[in-house]
This record gives structure tokens, sequence and C-alpha cells, in this order.
């Protein structure tokens, strides 16, 4: 055992790569679930972003549009549940279930043809100065610009859903349908936009891991990761920072366990494994004493008619 060998800066810049994946389909989900709706359907949405975003980065050349193809791919699929349980009135429930099936199975028939494929590296965003700073340049800067765009993201849904008008009317609906319906504002327009929003940020969550993450395309590689994004949204009460945390948690003790495992740590590798999932979960039950968060109309039907 060396645990020397484990290098500290390395191990907390390659945190913030392993969280932003599911810090990408918690975020997403969270504003999903904030206009009223449970999409149980974040894993499906992540493996078939993940084939959709793999497949055009080897065909074009251009991570960029991977990610562009990907975030498509989520929307589109979560367009399907989207028309299920707001146009046909289906179970919220069975509908999400349903979508992570369909989307497991979409995802193993379309990449038959790209196991073993290498996709093309993906762009850093090296500053000049910064980039090569001690300690601080190799963690913060250098990175790719989805793992911004992520911290981004957060950042303008806590804005939105705390300081403006649309995260306000998106609550409304959250909260009381029937009283928004009521007001004027459009329920089931504004939360097949949260449905789709949604399915996009899951969708770029699933590229991540297959572009820049594992750089390949394996069967079901998402391995759990929409499922822990579903237990994050309700665990960090529905705020973003929460989930911000929640993820790199996640991230941290995922890479601290490869990395123990590197140093021959005396431990079953089995219990490395199931570790970051434990600690996670550990962590966010005792965070999740508040619970004011939750929107009363989650996973409710709306009825234009009510």
């Amino acid at each position: 055992m060396d645990l020397t060998a484990i290098n500290p800066v390395l191990l907390v810049a390659s945190l913030m790569v392993a969280a932003t994946p599911l810090l990408l389909a918690a975020i997403g989900e969270l504003v999903v679930e904030k206009s009223g709706v449970l999409n149980l359907g974040v894993e499906g949405m992540m493996i078939v972003g993940a084939i959709c975003g793999f497949a055009m980065a080897v065909e074009s050349g251009s991570p960029m549009l991977g990610f562009a193809a990907a975030a498509a791919g989520g929307a589109l699929l979560s367009l399907l549940f989207a028309l299920l349980t707001q146009v046909a009135l289906a179970n919220q429930v069975a509908s999400g279930l349903a979508l992570t099936l369909f989307g497991l199975g979409l995802s193993a028939l379309l990449g038959q043809g790209y196991v073993g494929v290498k996709p093309p590296p993906s762009p850093r965003l090296d500053l000049p100065g910064l980039s090569d700073l001690p300690v601080v340049g190799p963690i913060l800067f250098g990175h790719d610009p989805i793992l911004y765009l992520g911290v981004v993201l957060t950042a303008c849904v806590w804005v939105m859903l705390k300081f403006t008008r649309a995260g306000l009317i998106l609550r409304a609906v959250g909260e009381s349908h029937d009283a928004a319906h009521a007001l004027g504002y459009p329920v089931v327009r504004i939360r097949i936009l949260a449905i789709m929003f949604g399915g996009a940020c899951a969708g770029l969550g699933g590229a991540y891991i297959s572009l820049i993450r594992v750089p390949q395309w394996t069967e079901g590689m998402t391995a759990g990761i929409g499922w822990i994004a579903l237990a994050l949204v309700v665990f960090a009460s529905w705020k973003p920072w929460r989930a911000l945390l929640g993820a790199y948690l996640f991230g941290g003790v995922t890479v601290m366990q490869l990395n123990l495992q590197a140093a021959g740590v005396a431990i079953p590798v089995e219990y490395l494994a199931m570790s970051p999932y434990l600690v996670t979960i550990l962590v966010l039950v005792i965070l999740s004493a508040d619970r004011s968060g939750a929107p009363a109309a989650l996973g409710r039907i709306f009825h234009a008619s009510n």
C-alpha cells in the first residue's frame, strides 16, 4: 500500500470531472420536479444522450456537435414522456420507468456499431497564465467547456428559480397547477418545456460520460448515475446549491475509491466500489432534514377542465 502515490491536486481535479454528469442530470431533473412533474426516466435519457453524442462526435469529428446531438436526443426522448403524461395523462411513475427501459434498449441497438471505437478528443479551456498556476491552475482551469457549463447552469437555475418571474411561474405551477391555470398560465406548455430542459441536461450528462469521463461506448455505461441524480434532487431538498454539493461529494468519493484501489489498500474491491453510493446516501439523508422545498403538486396529474 502506497498512499503517497495519490496526488491531492489531481484528485480534486478528477472529482470535478466525475461529478459533472451527475450534476447536469440532477439540475435538469430539479427543474422538472419544480414544475410538479416526476420523471423517473433520467437514466434512459442519459444513456440515449451518451450514444447520440458519441455517434455524432465520431461521425462528424466534432465533440461539440456530439454534445449538441446528445442534448437533442435527450430532449426528444423526454418529449415522448411529456406527451404521455401531459397530453395522454398517463401515470408519471409508470411512464418514467418505461422511458428508462426504452432508452436502455434503444441505446444498445444504436450503439452496436460503435463498440471499441475511439471518439475525437474534447477541447480544453487552457487559459494562458491561469492554467500554469500551482495547485489552483490544475484544479480550476484547463478543464473542458461542459464542466464549466454544469457549474454555470447550476447558478443560472438558482437565480432563475429565486429571483425571476419565470422561476416564480414555474414554482407556482409546481405548487398548485389548478391555481396557476386559474390565473391564466399555460400549465401543460410550461411543464413540457421543463421536461424537455431536463431531458437535454440528462443527455448532456450522458454524453459527458461517453466522450470525456470514459471516452468510449459500452452498453449500460451510465451505470445508475440517473438513479443517483433522482435521489440527489430529493435529498438536496430541491435546492440547486445542495445538488451541486451532493454531486461533488459523489464525484470525490468515486475518485477516491479508484485511487485507493490503485494504491493497493487492503480493502476488498467490492466494498470500495459501493462506497460512493453509501457515503453519498448517508450524507444526503443527513442534509434532507429540511424538506420544505418539495413541490406540493409533484407527481399529480393536471386536468385542464378542473
